[in-house]
Order: C-alpha cells, then sequence, then structure tokens
C-alpha cells in the first residue's frame, strides 16, 4: 500500500500543476479548468486524457528549452 501512495502523491504533485499552469495562463481558477478536463475526458471517450497528456509535455518540453536566468552570472 505504501507504494500506491507514493505514486498517488507524485501524480497529485506533478499532473495538478499542469492545470494550475493553463488556468494562470488563461485567468481563470485551477478547479474550473480540472473539471473541464474530466468532463471532456467522459464526453468525448478519452480525447480530454489524450488533450492534457499532450499539454503536459508540451509544457515540459518548453520548460527544459526557456529556462529562466535571474542574473547574468547564471551562465
Amino acid at each position: 500500500m505504501n507504494i500506491f501512495y507514493k505514486l498517488l502523491l507524485f501524480l497529485q504533485k506533478h499532473g495538478y500543476y499542469v492545470c494550475q499552469r493553463i488556468a494562470d495562463r488563461l485567468g481563470m481558477r485551477a478547479k474550473v479548468v480540472r473539471t473541464s478536463f474530466i468532463y471532456l475526458t467522459f464526453v468525448t471517450l478519452g480525447f480530454g486524457f489524450a488533450l492534457y497528456l499532450f499539454l503536459a509535455f508540451w509544457m515540459r518540453v518548453k520548460d527544459v528549452v526557456y529556462t529562466k536566468r535571474t542574473s547574468v552570472f547564471d551562465l
């Protein structure tokens, strides 16, 4: 059971951040974005989940490519 809770904590920690970033970008609450993905998944039989995974992948790639530096000495 301990492995299950570690997996659950990992998914909650890293999975919900995608919705938070989308909500920040659109200027809305993260709860609305999460429920929209859930409804979209049920209505379209999995397309919402596939869209969610694609957005998570795209944000991760963007973070790797565009790193934010705080000063010129961080090179």
